[in-house]
């Protein structure tokens, strides 16, 4: 079995440690390689998934979105999110998936918050990644979802798309402070605290309300400068660590039809950060 990660850059990825690692646990005869793919040679790239015989990829920055025009059919979740993580090939059919929100909402629910119904939450960003866990979120049908975003007509633009699917609003970065203090959840997508920038911080810390549960994509380091602050006022943190392990645990289920060893593809990117 053939399978692959397309991105620009893509020597940094974890994802192959993760499902090499996967497909030993499993016993399946097969190889994961990252494949650098220039925006240019994306549609050749992905006609030769085909040719090549992948059985599917992994498609990460920067063709998310603009992968949606070479693949055949597209998942319903990918329609709406209007991006592509995971490709399947069926013996030449080209679907294509987006697993980053239902990875995020299985980690989240697993480790911070096992029920979202009813919920206030307040989404930080509204990017790609945003996306796909707003639509996700909408699903397991919260109380309301809060956009806020540094361009507030995008975050204008995304209430108004999805106002069928829950209660869901914009507003602008300069609300925030105003916003969490009525949410019972957090959510920064965006890359305010990544590496290196880490002393970064989306919200002022004296704004995190006590107690609730406060989340971050990020997961390099594993504890931004959010979560700090968010622990040493008594909150329930969550970082991105999990996302990553169960979208790529999804797309490993669409490629194989098993269950993923989630232990065996933990363990494997612990060990790629030490390594």
């Amino acid at each position: 079995m053939l399978l692959g990660v397309m991105g620009n850059p893509i020597a940094h990825s974890k994802s192959p440690a993760m499902h090499n690692a996967a497909l030993a646990a499993c016993n399946i005869h097969g190889h994961y390689v990252p494949l650098h793919v220039t925006e240019s040679a994306l549609k050749e790239a992905i006609a030769g998934i085909v040719a090549m015989n992948f059985r599917g990829v992994n498609v990460t920055v920067p063709h998310k979105i603009e992968v949606m025009k070479y693949v055949d059919e597209l998942d319903e979740a990918a329609r709406q999110i209007g991006a592509v993580n995971t490709i399947v090939n069926q013996d030449g059919h080209l679907v294509g998936y987006n697993t980053d929100g239902i990875g995020y909402i299985r980690s989240l629910k697993e480790e911070a918050m096992s029920d979202l119904k009813g919920k206030s939450v307040l989404v930080i960003g509204c990017g790609g990644a945003a996306r796909g866990i707003i639509y996700a979120l909408l699903g397991e049908l919260p109380g309301q979802v809060i956009v806020a975003n540094r361009t507030v007509d995008s975050a204008y633009a995304l209430a108004k798309e999805w106002g069928h699917l829950g209660n869901i609003e914009g507003c602008s970065l300069a609300e925030v402070n105003v916003k969490a203090q009525h949410v019972d959840l957090i959510i920064n997508t965006t890359s305010v605290g990544m590496h290196p920038h880490i002393q970064n911080c989306p919200i002022e810390p004296a704004h995190i309300p006590s107690g609730i549960v406060v989340s971050d994509l990020i997961y390099n380091p594993l504890e931004t400068a959010l979560l700090q602050h968010a622990k040493a006022k008594g909150c329930c943190i969550h970082n991105g660590f999990g996302m990553f392990i169960y979208q790529g645990a999804y797309a490993f289920e669409y490629w194989t039809g098993i269950p993923a060893p989630i232990e065996a593809m933990k363990q494997a990117v612990n060990q790629s950060f030490t390594s």
